[in-house]
């Protein structure tokens, strides 16, 4: 027995599960995310297959996980279907051909649609935890996600109990979950550091029918090295926020910020906490990653808040070494919470998410390469765009090595319209887009945020289409561009004028 719980292997935890039952894992991206458990069942998975038996479960998760969940699940054909973000190459090798049944939703209603029962009934809650308690009490580690809703729903709980993680992370979780209409009340944060909940998850002992435990390390990848193109779309970012300072657009002591999980929301931050013109600034976001720790080090990052600490094992290891410094700095929630539409708007957030592609007007597409293939998902970026104080994109003005232009005519995939976004940036410049007709913003994003190598080609389709209507399209020609990667791989050289209006 372990904590009044039966201690079971990985291996016999992943006995438990029949086919065609589903799944909550913890986890949001691979931090927090339950490893072993999985990777047992993958295993059990390829044994029954083996023996000709099918063995296939449903998997919801908070977000993207890593290789020993999605990952090994994948592989092994165990994944019947699956929700919300995704970011592991092998799921995403099955969800594009078919074999593996995947719905996109919004990350802040993941949870919600589970405890509506949307999403059907779960068997199954395994959770990764830094501690437990004889009495229910579970301290989740790295994220939180929405392991609070998996393991309330779920008939029954297995905990993977991480030596990797500290005891003493006790105190940096607020877990805090709407109960559901009609009998919601509005959430009691009125500044980002508020605590309103509890700093564990809170069950009936009974449901945890075991304990497996782990020593291993979250599977989050280090993020590469700022590049000439990300600096300029940092510095682009950061210049445009303070010159909004400058213009009393934001208030003087700032907003807080959100920021995508990325390379180039790195570099924002990065810039942002270098610029002389950003005071120290909040932060309430998803994802804390690498550049968060050090800022806050700086002093320049007041207060983080978010439901996942996404970063590299070094910076971990740093964190863990000091926590008393980080206790009043940081805290992780529920991402219905930390994603929540109401809190964005009402705390005036300012966002800051990354572009696939950009049209000409602003609509985005973040999620599908050439409008077909899913990259990772739509994540909690339509969750912030919609409801931000100010909504910027940001994206390199071109891809494959200048084939692709990230600005194109129309979009192949839209997953924010152009109502939602305010702001684009590339490392070529700013387009700032409120308050402009679409034909004002077609030549703004040309001007400011097109790649040389396009622009002439992009403002002949605005001329050629200028006089169509409010919106100036063409349907025959606005994927030419697409079409023309497609059947020579390069963007370059569309003439517009073998198409009709």
């Amino acid at each position: 027995m372990l904590y009044g719980y039966k201690k079971l292997t990985a291996a016999q935890a992943a006995d438990l599960v029949r086919d065609g039952e589903t799944i909550g894992f913890s986890g949001f991206t691979p931090a927090g995310a339950a490893k072993a458990v999985p990777t047992a069942l993958a295993a059990r998975a390829q044994q029954e297959h083996a023996a000709g038996r099918p063995f296939k479960i449903g998997v919801v998760t908070g977000a993207s996980t890593g290789p020993s969940l999605d990952g090994a699940l994948a592989k092994a054909a165990a994944i019947a279907w699956r929700t919300p973000y995704q970011s592991n190459a092998d799921l995403r090798k099955g969800i594009n051909s078919g074999a593996i049944r995947f719905f996109d939703m919004h990350l802040s209603m993941t949870p919600q649609a589970v405890n509506y029962g949307f999403l059907g009934k779960f068997q199954w809650a395994i959770v990764e935890a830094a501690d437990l308690t004889a009495d229910g009490e579970i301290v989740p580690s790295t994220s939180v996600g929405a392991s609070p809703t998996f393991c309330h729903v779920a008939d029954k709980i297995i905990v993977e109990l991480n030596r990797q993680h500290p005891k003493a992370l006790r105190g940096f979780h607020d877990i805090y979950e709407p109960v559901n209409p009609p009998h919601r009340l509005p959430i009691p944060i009125v500044k980002p550091s508020d605590r309103v909940g509890t700093p564990y998850i809170k069950v009936d002992p009974k449901k945890i029918v075991g304990v497996v435990e782990t020593d291993l390390p979250d599977e989050v990848k280090g993020f590469d090295a700022a590049d000439a193109v990300t600096d300029q779309i940092g510095q682009n970012v950061a210049d445009f926020l303070a010159a909004e300072v400058q213009a009393g657009r934001i208030p003087r002591e700032f907003l807080p910020i959100q920021s995508g999980v990325g390379n180039i929301a790195n570099a924002v931050l990065g810039s942002l906490g270098r610029h002389p013109g950003i005071p120290p600034f909040e932060m309430f976001t998803e994802v804390v990653q690498d550049a968060v720790i050090d800022l806050m080090r700086a002093g320049k990052v007041k207060f983080a808040t978010g439901t996942s600490l996404t970063v590299s094992g070094e910076k971990l290891r740093e964190l863990y070494a000091d926590l008393e410094f980080f206790r009043p700095r940081l805290l992780l929630r529920p991402q219905e919470i930390t994603n929540h539409p109401e809190l964005v708007r009402r705390l005036g957030i300012i966002t800051v998410n990354t572009a696939i592609e950009a049209d000409l007007f602003g609509n985005i597409n973040s999620t599908h390469v050439m409008g077909k293939n899913l990259m990772n998902g739509v994540g909690g970026s339509g969750d912030f765009t919609r409801n931000g104080y100010i909504s910027i994109f940001t994206c390199p003005s071109v891809a494959k090595g200048g084939k692709i232009s990230t600005i194109v005519p129309l979009v192949s995939h839209a997953d924010h319209n152009e109502h939602s976004v305010q702001v684009l940036i590339t490392e070529q410049g700013i387009a700032d887009l409120r308050c402009k007709t679409p034909e004002e913003r077609a030549a703004l994003i040309i001007e400011k945020c097109a790649h040389p190598d396009y622009r002439a080609q992009l403002q002949d389709y605005l001329e050629r289409y200028r006089r169509v209507g409010h919106v100036p399209q063409s349907l025959s020609a606005a994927f030419a561009m697409h079409e023309r990667f497609e059947a020579v791989g390069d963007m370059r050289g569309v003439e517009w004028n073998q198409f009709g209006n």
